[in-house]
């Protein structure tokens, strides 16, 4: 019986991507490859004892590595759950993907699917399956056996046993089975009463064209000039501490000014895996809020990053994106 607060899956889609859960050698190394269904179907056949959903599988095109991620694919995987779930009638949705970009798009999926019901969960592993020692076949019966038993509406990521928040959460080990973790961010922002309905995940979304940058010493008023020049809607301020920046440099506050006053929306985050950025307890920090940067608070780089492209890519006025910016809407903040 499911004990859990929320009801068990019945109707999972599987949706994969690529990535290293399912690559075989080719004549260059590890590449993604077709007919994954079949392994996943063959291997579940021989656990008998392992009780998963009904599941259905289909191959997103092209399959990737996910170093070759984009917002661009972030459209064509937020228009397959919502087929998988308002056409195909799941309740569920499972996202297979390589582990280098999977915190990016987890954290944008939470922003562009908006208001949906359904459950979906990310995973994806450090070896291929079927190779020695790999994680593979664990985290994805994993993901399966935490859908059956019951997940809370929303984005989650499953790895390795944990279900972590995506909006919370960044990729930081490069090896073993534990390559994410929750970042101990702090500097919350207040919920959202509302949401305009053009965030709702059935409406139709734009690409944005959003950078980070991270600040570094010696950073030039030409670098971030560069980027403005490239037409950058929006822009992920990587900043020192707790909101901290190159305040003597008035060519880089005039810089950033500018963008302020041609609508790019800048949002400044912390580098540190910890804490989060404040942007008024230094002067460094509120020189930066005096020029129109907003304070990301507690939120990560990827979380940041997914915002502001669902955001801008709804084609809300940028007085409207830079008002929810610093609003919480699906645990960001919290």
């Amino acid at each position: 019986m499911n004990s859990a607060p929320y009801p068990a899956a019945q109707h999972v889609m599987v949706l994969y991507t690529g990535g290293t859960i399912g690559m075989q050698i080719g004549a260059h190394g590890l590449a993604p490859a077709s007919g994954f269904e079949a392994r996943m179907q063959a291997y579940l056949n021989n656990q008998p004892e392992l009780v998963v959903p009904q599941w259905r599988f289909r191959e997103m095109s092209p399959l990737i590595d996910s170093a070759n991620m984009t917002p661009a694919y972030w459209q064509q995987l937020r228009e397959a759950v919502v087929d998988a779930v308002d056409v195909q009638g799941c309740d569920s949705v499972l996202i297979l993907h390589g582990t280098d970009t999977l915190a990016y798009s987890a954290a944008a999926m939470s922003f562009q699917l908006l208001g949906l019901h359904a459950r979906v969960c990310f995973t994806g592993s450090m070896l291929p399956a079927g190779v020695t020692d790999s994680d593979a076949w664990e985290n994805l019966s994993g993901a399966l056996v935490a859908l059956g038993h019951g997940l809370a509406p929303g984005v989650h990521l499953y790895f390795h046993g944990e279900l972590l928040a995506p909006t919370r959460c960044a990729k930081v080990r490069s090896f073993g089975r534990h390559p994410f973790k929750r970042l101990e961010r702090q500097g919350g922002g207040n919920k959202a009463s509302s949401l305009p309905a053009q965030l709702n995940y059935d409406q139709p979304k734009q690409l944005a064209n959003i950078a980070a940058l991270p600040l570094f010493p010696g950073i030039s008023a030409e670098i971030l000039d560069g980027l403005l020049g490239s037409g950058i809607q929006g822009l992920v301020l990587e900043c020192y501490g707790s909101g901290t920046g190159p305040s003597d440099n008035p060519a880089f506050l005039a810089s950033l000014e500018r963008a302020r006053d041609r609508g790019v929306v800048v949002v400044a985050v912390t580098q540190c895996h910890e804490g989060g950025v404040e942007l008024d307890v230094y002067e460094a920090g509120s020189r930066l809020r005096g020029v129109g940067v907003l304070s990301g608070g507690g939120m990560t780089r990827e979380a940041a990053f997914g915002k502001l492209q669902a955001l801008i890519g709804a084609g809300l006025p940028v007085e409207e994106v830079r008002r929810l910016v610093e609003l919480d809407l699906c645990g960001e903040l919290s």
